[in-house]
């Protein structure tokens, strides 16, 4: 089986082409390769992890020193569309909306059949899957740890880890939480929401037994 790292339009070109046999890769490509009848969908995302982190927005410490107020209309303007975007009544509209060549450049068709959750999987099947994108614009600190096990996992990071730390130094939550009382809606309770990844719960508190829970991982280095 062939595996290359591409952007995401390209998968779709390459699957076609027959130079991958498959990709892992975001809503809509994978809907675009059942539309162009040149594969098939073999599991979502959410049936990996449901409710997983996806796009960031992500700035500097000293972008936000020096622009403040432009950061905080930017954080306000995430947050006003992520709410929006989670009420299945707007979905047919951010379809249409997001579907031309300026932005995700693919047919309204691809893009309404991800955001309603109605679609076809390509061996013939009509799926309805309500929740299978979600947009929920919360940095769990949670998340930011999971992350660093997996680093870890794979020698990215070695050595001892101050996961709380790094998390909650990175995933902004408390400015997070500001700027959605300020534009109106009600900040979420805690910072490290428990999840499970492949059926797997994830513990943010023990985060070194999760890393040495997998049979699977980079060998240590001689």
């Amino acid at each position: 089986m062939q595996i290359r790292v591409t952007p995401p339009p390209e998968m779709v070109a390459n699957l076609r082409a027959g130079n991958i046999d498959g990709f892992l890769g975001p809503d809509p490509f994978n809907q675009r390769a059942v539309y162009d009848e040149v594969g098939f969908i073999h599991i979502l995302s959410k049936e990996i992890w449901d409710g997983h982190p996806c796009c960031a927005f992500g700035v500097s410490d000293d972008f936000i020193k020096q622009n403040p107020n432009t950061f905080a209309a930017l954080y306000r303007a995430i947050l006003t569309a992520s709410f929006m975007a989670s009420q299945p009544k707007d979905r047919d509209l951010m379809a249409k909306v997001i579907a031309p060549a300026q932005y995700l450049n693919q047919p309204e068709t691809v893009i309404a059949q991800v955001l309603t959750g109605k679609f076809a999987d390509g061996p013939g099947n009509i799926r309805n899957v309500p929740d299978r994108a979600n947009f929920d614009p919360v940095p769990w600190q949670s998340m930011a740890v999971w992350m660093l096990t997996q680093m870890k996992r794979w020698g990215y990071v070695k050595g001892e880890v101050n996961y709380k730390q790094i998390a909650e130094k990175v995933f902004l939550l408390t400015d997070a939480k500001k700027q959605m009382a300020q534009a109106g809606f009600r900040p979420p309770e805690g910072a490290y929401r428990k999840f499970k990844v492949m059926g797997k719960e994830f513990d943010p508190a023990k985060p070194e037994e999760y890393v040495k829970s997998f049979a699977i991982a980079r060998a240590p280095a001689a």
